[in-house]
């Protein structure tokens, strides 16, 4: 059985990724400081696989705490660190912590990596990394454009440090770009939880409808797409995780052509900001109070996918549709306030 550690594993994506790894029958070793999840999700966990994965709280930004905690878990096999900041807005009015997060933790769990040979890891990136695209649907080959805020910045950073290290190294690394990941796991076990005010529109959806936020605001109506809102690819939690472990195996398995490959990970379908509250109401029955407010520093306008690669090289393919997205949203919404 190998022993795959996952970094932020009680958080949205990782949670989702530790129930398909043990799915998969591996071992799973979690670290997470806790500072954006909770303990509750380890129980959700438990609650679908039937397993308990080891679980340590652990601030990735302590170096030595780091250092001494790969020196008392020893043989893993392999590593899917999620662990980072992830607002874009949060990331524009506090830039630093954003740097320290993302990048440091990076560095250290990369050290550890060549102190302990440690040799597949898989990074969770963004479509971030890709600005204000030239032209749609992005492909992988798109180019590397300035980033419009401090969260996409450190993706692209991150990317680098791994083609750096990888080039001078036995490490061989899958850096996937994420699009939009919502939804939640089918048993209403695990989900998206935020701690404080949501930075993600559809769990800032699903508190609306829940009472907990008086009114959704919608960042802008005038953007140059068909109803005005930006639009995104939004893409099911659950192929999204399915697509970390395909990604881990393949590396396992030494399928990988180079020592950095990246994948796009999305639905490759755009839907605007204004159809996911249409096609939430529409789905639930509920009816959302919202506004159209100013737009939002460091929103790109429209982004979706070209999945060709990952569909052809990976043999992943998202399966789930919006629909079934917002409805396990709303399900584990209503799960969790007891409605």
């Amino acid at each position: 059985m190998k022993k795959i550690l996952v970094t932020g594993g009680l958080g949205y994506i990782g949670s989702h990724t530790v129930v398909e790894l043990q799915h998969s029958g591996f071992e799973v070793v979690i670290v997470d400081n806790l500072s954006n999840s909770s303990l509750d999700v380890l129980e959700g966990i438990i609650s679908i696989t039937g397993k308990a994965p080891t679980f340590e709280k652990l601030d990735l930004r302590v170096k030595s705490d780091v250092s001494a905690f790969f020196k008392k878990h020893t043989n893993i096999d392999g590593i899917i660190h999620f662990a980072a900041s992830k607002a874009v807005g949060e990331s524009v009015t506090n830039p630093l912590l954003y740097y320290e997060n993302n990048l440091n933790t990076l560095v250290y769990m990369l050290q550890e990596c060549e102190t302990h040979k440690i040799s597949n890891f898989i990074f969770s990136s963004s479509c971030t990394v890709y600005g204000e695209p030239d032209s749609l649907p992005i492909t992988e080959k798109a180019p590397i454009k300035k980033a419009i805020s401090p969260y996409g910045n450190t993706k692209q950073i991150s990317e680098e440090i791994l083609f750096d290290v990888c080039s001078v190294s036995e490490l061989k690394a899958i850096a996937l770009r994420y699009f939009n990941p919502i939804g939640a796991h089918e048993t209403a076990s695990i989900g998206e939880l935020p701690i404080g005010v949501p930075q993600n529109l559809v769990p800032f959806i699903t508190q609306t409808a829940a009472g907990l936020r008086n009114q959704l605001s919608v960042f802008g109506d005038d953007y140059p797409t068909p109803d005005g809102s930006c639009i995104r690819d939004y893409i099911h939690v659950v192929d999204l995780a399915k697509a970390h472990v395909i990604a881990l195996k393949r590396l396992l398995s030494e399928k990988n052509e180079t020592n950095l490959e990246v994948f796009n990970i999305g639905t490759g379908k755009g839907t605007s900001v204004l159809e996911v509250v249409s096609t939430f109401e529409k789905v639930t029955d509920q009816k959302l109070n919202y506004k159209i407010v100013e737009k939002r520093p460091g929103d790109v306008i429209s982004v979706y996918a070209d999945t060709t690669k990952a569909n052809e090289i990976l043999g992943w393919k998202a399966e789930k549709s919006l629909d079934d997205a917002l409805i396990s949203s709303w399900k584990w919404e209503k799960k969790i306030r007891n409605l």
